[in-house]
């Protein structure tokens, strides 16, 4: 079954577009390290308030993401505007619209 990521983050005053921007820089190269959904969201009751959530084929290709030096470099450029006041939750998708669970 896929592995499923749902998190939040909350940037400093004023920099939450600049954050949306990294985050969606490199959302292209996710398909093909496999990750079927990707989006990115904002809180409408908290302006600061970034959601992202996250379908891959498996925990470990989303774990391999992380080391890759593209997403290490953006992390680095983001953590600067970010608080520190994170939430995640980690699921096993069932299924859904464009997810593609074997079966």
């Amino acid at each position: 079954m896929p592995y499923g990521y749902i998190g939040s983050m909350r940037t400093r005053s004023g920099h939450r577009d600049e954050v949306i921007e990294i985050l969606l820089g490199g959302a292209d190269g996710l398909r093909a390290v496999g990750c079927q959904v990707y989006a990115v969201g904002v809180s409408d009751a908290d302006a600061d308030v970034i959601w992202v959530t996250e379908v891959w084929d498996t925990a470990e290709q989303h774990d391999a993401s992380l080391r890759l030096p593209e997403t290490r470099a953006a992390i680095a450029r983001a953590m600067p505007m970010l608080t520190g006041d994170f939430t995640r939750q980690e699921l096993t998708v069932v299924g859904g619209l464009g997810v593609s669970v074997p079966g």
